[in-house]
């Protein structure tokens, strides 16, 4: 029996719902509707559904939205307390089911979010961190924000990078509005995209080689546009005015975003998997279900990603690696599982 790990799948814990109600500071239907998903907040239910599929384990995440899009710094660094402890003690209480869990952090509070950051390695053994691809609207690659990436890649652990972007991002200028659910349809690989290009010319590999950020989604657009970034950028500043063109790295764009890892959740198709391979390799790819978005609410994606992998031309070690091997290396997890 091969081992499942899950790489990015989502819950939410009761404490830290409660945590939503006591201390968002207006509603968001995102989290609503992750709410009502009963797989996300019954974990009994999630015991069930796990147990469908043999050898199956979870590295917990909170859904989206972001800690800082319920409430302001001054609460922010509590819920951000609330759902880590909350997933921490899931970790503890069945660690062959969840062998670990990625923290949010309050990225509203700069000075907070790394001290989260160091108590939850320190105290909860965070597997590692869950980014998003912006931090209300302002981009990764500027202060703070990179100031709390870099003191993250100190501590040594991976980050995940999630995509996000609101439908008040117009599909265009004359509009007040993205429609059609652009936004999250194409707006999320773009994202994703746009986050992992900014960050590899802000320098961080340059500065953080061996830093491990594993994005959503196979690479989000990045896999697809391989010759568009490679000799497009050939041209870098004939299209843009030279203050839009600072780049630091020292390295190709093209190389360093080889450096990124991708996860398998592709919403059950192949193409985007035979891309992000052909790019990042096979040592560079997490299985991941995006659990519980998908039609079923829980199953259909899990299922899914699993059959693409055995219908995909690969040795059986490569798809040991992409189904869990890949992870317990990353993550320092043991190499042995005994099932639930």
């Amino acid at each position: 029996m091969d081992t499942i790990l899950d790489v990015f799948c989502h819950c939410l814990p009761p404490a830290f719902c409660r945590g939503v109600e006591r201390l968002a500071e207006r509603p968001l239907p995102m989290y609503q509707r992750a709410c009502s998903i009963r797989v996300t907040v019954d974990l009994d239910e999630r015991r069930r559904l796990m147990d469908s599929f043999p050898g199956y384990q979870q590295i917990l995440s909170l859904v989206s939205p972001t800690i800082e899009a319920h409430t302001g710094p001054e609460k922010s660094r509590e819920l951000a307390r609330i759902g880590n402890d909350a997933m921490a003690e899931m970790v503890a209480n069945e660690p062959e089911r969840f062998p670990g869990f990625i923290a949010s952090l309050p990225m509203n509070h700069p000075e907070g979010a790394q001290q989260e950051a160091d108590r939850v390695v320190r105290n909860l053994h965070a597997t590692g961190f869950q980014l998003y691809t912006n931090v209300l609207g302002a981009p990764l690659d500027a202060a703070p924000n990179l100031e709390i990436i870099e003191h993250l890649a100190s501590l040594g652990r991976p980050i995940w990078l999630h995509p996000i972007r609101p439908p008040t991002m117009a599909d265009y200028v004359t509009e007040s509005a993205s429609k059609l659910d652009l936004w999250w349809a194409f707006g999320w690989p773009y994202e994703t995209s746009v986050a992992m290009m900014r960050l590899v010319c802000a320098g961080l590999f340059d500065r953080w080689p061996d830093l491990t950020i594993i994005t959503h989604h196979c690479g989000g657009l990045i896999p697809l546009m391989e010759g568009r970034i490679e000799h497009g950028l050939d041209y870098a500043g004939h299209r843009n005015p030279p203050e839009a063109m600072s780049m630091v790295t020292r390295e190709p764009p093209i190389t360093g975003l080889r450096r990124f890892y991708a996860d398998t959740a592709s919403f059950g198709s192949r193409i985007p998997l035979e891309a992000a391979r052909q790019f990042f390799g096979v040592e560079r790819m997490l299985f991941a279900s995006d659990m519980p978005f998908d039609p079923e609410e829980g199953p259909g994606f899990i299922r899914a990603g699993i059959r693409l992998l055995e219908e995909m031309s690969l040795t059986a070690t490569e798809r040991r690696a992409i189904l869990a091997d890949n992870a317990r290396r990353l993550f320092g997890l043991p190499t042995s599982f005994k099932g639930q």
